[in-house]
């Protein structure tokens, strides 16, 4: 009997932080990864690490580039969408207000729409990267929050409207996870102790913890399960 193939999955915004942790989770399973990122240095890196997973840029506003990177494959089961940024401050300024959003909502609408037809064929699935600024308002975020909301939104009109062909979307809605990005503030004790003291948990949460979540959404075990946001914050989110 032949030994079936291993599942496909690419994270968009893979190669460092939550996606990375996602990738992790994804080959412990025995997934086979492809990871993307923006950036020349960031990708050598994450090759140099996981020197058997395949690696590659992509700027997710680039609809041409996006196009083409999957249309290159010929299967594919999962997509996880983890590219974002965020700017503090300086998305009141409208030029990188669009940036954020470009990255953030509208680039996981051009890698969703990309992926589509190789998700149908294969009965795949898709979890997007959500955010508890999903739910609460960011002051110094307007743009990262905006975009984030729009990602939950979008989550569930894709998840119904491709259920048809047999596609799961769903999306995972990360607190305040141990990251490069987050760095910053669990270095500052004025911002940090609030944090961890409204987190019933009491921490910081893991990229894997993200991820295991992230891949136990792309399992069959998770197979009636669409249009679902799910945190993953120890509870901030409850308080």
């Amino acid at each position: 009997m032949s030994q079936a193939a291993p599942r496909r999955a690419v994270i968009v915004g893979g190669t460092r932080g939550i996606g990375a942790g996602i990738a992790a989770a994804l080959k412990r399973d025995g997934w086979q990864v492809a990871v993307t990122g923006v950036g020349a240095d960031e990708v050598s890196d994450y090759v140099v690490a996981n020197p058997d997973d395949a690696a590659s840029r992509l700027d997710v506003r680039d609809t041409v580039a996006v196009n083409a990177f999957f249309a290159a494959m010929t299967r594919l089961d999962g997509l996880v969408n983890c590219a974002g940024i965020l700017a503090r401050g300086a998305e009141y300024e409208i030029e990188t207000f669009e940036k954020v959003i470009d990255i953030n909502l509208t680039g996981t609408m051009r890698t969703c729409l990309a992926a589509r037809p190789l998700l149908a064929a294969s009965g795949g699935a898709i979890v997007n990267t959500a955010s508890m600024l999903s739910y609460f308002g960011g002051p110094l975020v307007p743009g990262y929050s905006a975009s984030k909301g729009g990602v939950a939104q979008l989550t569930k009109a894709l998840a119904g409207n491709w259920a048809a062909e047999g596609i799961r979307v769903n999306a995972v809605a990360p607190g305040w996870i141990d990251t490069e990005m987050t760095r910053a503030l669990q270095a500052d004790p004025v911002r940090n102790d609030p944090i961890v003291a409204r987190t019933p948990m009491k921490r910081w949460g893991q990229p894997a913890e993200v991820g295991a979540l992230a891949a136990w959404l792309l399992s069959e075990q998770a197979s009636f399960v669409t249009g679902a946001i799910y945190p993953v914050d120890g509870g901030y989110a409850a308080m």
